[in-house]
């Protein structure tokens, strides 16, 4: 594209203000600042909502805060929510225990194309060196950082990105902690599935019904990195029936979902 879109940042979160609080002073600290930033909340506590409200005063950025009530992981329904929000041309969505490059927005943007949706590169802190991360409130990470896990990973030659073909369908690499896709993609869709309730699938779902849309996916190989704070795996109770949906998007090469984003709009 010729001129930069508008641009919104989507941080889904559930009840982890250490982690929010790093990824927002990262986002805060963008070389390309988003057009605004909004918090998609699953339920948190009213720790979460504290945070936000001060660091809300401190941004340059508008900073909007989409909540609903804790009954149990209804992402899909909090991200739809988000999304309908949005006033930016192109969506950017991490998780909230993702910090972000100082790139990230600039990358996202850089490579954003009619046609595509993108996913970065998710370089993994172990687990162990969170609590003096969060401690320490780090959110910037040299070759020498002895948090994260690869630190040949931390090497951002964003040029290599140019050279990569569009990704194959069902690609495995894809995760929606880091992800980008035109907002009028998402609605063509209708956003997430809120059928798929509870763990799992529910980005991989969507990117199914996207690419049988037509739309192709970029991966930003070398650039677009957030660094993710490993912490124990949410109950995988529900991923069956999430599995199920998705195989059945995949069969019946459905591009739109029966409940979804169009009630918000």
């Amino acid at each position: 594209m010729s001129r930069r879109p508008s641009s919104s940042l989507l941080i889904s979160t559930y009840n982890a203000p250490l982690q929010l609080e790093l990824v927002l002073r990262s986002a805060l600290a963008q070389t390309t600042l988003p057009d605004e930033i909004l918090i998609a909340d699953d339920g948190s506590t009213d720790e979460t909502r504290t945070l936000v409200e001060t660091i809300k005063r401190e941004s340059p950025i508008p900073l909007i805060h989409v909540w609903h009530e804790d009954k149990g992981f209804r992402k899909s329904i909090i991200l739809n929510k988000a999304i309908s929000k949005a006033a930016g041309d192109y969506l950017i969505q991490v998780d909230g225990d993702c910090i972000l490059h100082p790139a990230l927005i600039q990358d996202h943007l850089r490579f954003a194309h009619v046609g595509y949706y993108q996913f970065g590169t998710r370089i993994r802190i172990p687990q162990k060196m969170v609590p003096e991360l969060l401690q320490k409130k780090c959110i910037h990470f040299g070759c020498r950082s002895p948090y994260p896990k690869k630190t040949i990973r931390l090497i951002r030659f964003p040029n290599v990105t140019l050279l990569q073909k569009p990704v194959k369908f069902g690609v495995k690499k894809f995760r929606g902690c880091n992800a980008s896709f035109w907002k009028s993609d998402i609605q063509a869709i209708n956003g997430y599935n809120e059928a798929m309730e509870g763990w799992g699938c529910e980005d991989s779902e969507l990117i199914i019904r996207l690419q049988n849309k037509g739309i192709k996916g970029r991966r930003l190989r070398y650039c677009g990195l957030v660094y993710h704070m490993d912490h124990p795996t949410a109950c995988k109770k529900a991923t069956s029936d999430n599995q199920l949906i998705e195989q059945q998007a995949i069969e019946n090469k459905l591009v739109t979902c029966t409940l979804g984003l169009n009630q918000y709009l």
